[in-house]
C-alpha cells in the first residue's frame, strides 16, 4: 500500500493568482454571454458583434483579425456576411496596392453605434467608474506584457 502524498502548504501568491485566474475566466465567460446576448438583439451573431465593435475605423484584415484575437481566415468569413448584409465595404488600401481595407457603411456605422451602446449597457464592467476601468486595464495589459 503506497503512502498518499501530504498536501503540499501553498503561498499566498499561488493561491492569489489561482484565484485571480478564476475571475478573469468568469469575466470573460460574463462579457462573453453579454456580447452574445446583446448582438442576438440585432439579429447579429456574436463574432459580428465583435468584429463590428472592432472596427473603429478603417483597417486591413489582418488588423481586425489581430483585435478580434483569431486568425484571419475566420475575420473573413464574418467579414463576408457583414459585407452581404451592407455593413462593410472593401476599398483599395492607401498605400498599399495589393490590400484591402475595411469600412463600415453609413448602415454599418449606424448599426455599430447602437451596438455599442447596448454593449455597454448593464454589461459586466458597467459598474466600475473610468478610473477604475483605466486601472484595471494597465493592470492587465502589465500582467500579458509579461509573457
Amino acid at each position: 500500500m503506497s503512502a498518499t502524498p501530504a498536501p503540499q502548504p501553498q503561498d499566498s501568491q499561488t493561491v492569489a493568482e489561482r484565484q485571480l485566474c478564476g475571475l478573469v475566466t468568469g469575466l470573460a465567460r460574463q462579457i462573453a454571454d453579454h456580447v452574445r446576448e446583446r448582438a442576438a438583439r440585432l439579429d447579429l451573431t456574436a463574432p459580428q458583434a465583435t468584429a463590428l465593435r472592432e472596427l473603429t475605423g478603417p483597417m486591413t484584415m489582418k488588423e481586425l483579425a489581430e483585435r478580434m484575437t483569431c486568425e484571419p481566415s475566420n475575420a473573413t468569413f464574418v467579414v463576408d456576411k457583414l459585407e452581404k448584409q451592407g455593413f462593410v465595404e472593401r476599398r483599395p488600401h492607401p498605400a498599399d496596392r495589393r490590400a484591402k481595407q475595411l469600412v463600415l457603411t453609413p448602415e454599418g456605422a449606424a448599426l455599430r453605434a447602437r451596438l455599442v451602446g447596448l454593449l455597454v449597457e448593464g454589461g459586466p464592467l458597467s459598474g466600475l467608474d473610468e478610473g477604475e476601468l483605466e486601472q484595471l486595464q494597465e493592470l492587465l495589459r502589465r500582467a500579458a506584457a509579461q509573457h
